[in-house]
């Protein structure tokens, strides 16, 4: 469906250049634009492998490990269906640190095997457990401490302060988190979702 809407949305933005004679406007864009886009990815490369670098290193320390029996109480809360030390609260919050420090890119490759791992614990596969439904209503909610990748666009472009943003997005991703939280506690109901 993604894909029919992109194409959609392509399409009609070249006829559309067409019928108003922007053609060669149009291909200069997508030129710059391209290029500046694997501009972007590429600068975005160090971030992410600090970053992950550094969650590994977490993980195989054990950090992570003590981390997660640190929060073992709000993991409990926020997800009583999954059993103690069982692998998908690791990934969990593996998935909600890489989250907090604004690598959601390299979150999703944690929220990946977090959301394997809770389906293993799913008796029906064709329906989301309340588990599952809550961590992916909490990564929705824009659970962000540092967004690093926007420091990074604020900083390339020429910010004065790029870090200026941090104090209203904590703000923000507390409020998101705890309204989400809420909701998904509210429809949650113990039944299955």
């Amino acid at each position: 469906m993604i894909n029919t809407v992109w194409f959609l949305m392509i399409f009609i933005g070249i006829l559309y250049g067409a019928f108003t004679g922007n053609l060669g406007e149009l291909n200069n864009i997508i030129l710059k634009e391209a290029q500046e886009g694997v501009t972007f990815a590429i600068s975005l490369i160090g971030i992410m492998c600090f970053w992950l670098g550094m969650m590994n290193i977490a993980e195989k320390s054990g950090l992570i490990k003590s981390i997660s029996r640190g929060f073992r109480p709000i993991v409990r809360l926020l997800f009583p269906d999954i059993p103690k030390d069982h692998p998908a609260e690791r990934w969990v919050l593996m998935n909600f640190i890489a989250n907090m420090f604004g690598v959601g890119n390299g979150a999703t490759a944690f929220g990946l095997k977090a959301m394997k791992e809770l389906d293993s614990l799913n008796p029906n596969k064709k329906k989301a457990t309340n588990a599952m439904a809550m961590f992916l209503i909490i990564n929705m909610s824009s659970l962000q401490l540092v967004p690093l990748t926007v420091v990074k666009l604020r900083y390339d472009y020429g910010s004065k302060n790029p870090t200026g943003i941090i104090g209203i997005t904590i703000l923000a991703t507390f409020l998101s988190t705890i309204v989400a939280i809420i909701v998904g506690k509210i429809f949650e109901g113990g039944k299955k979702c």
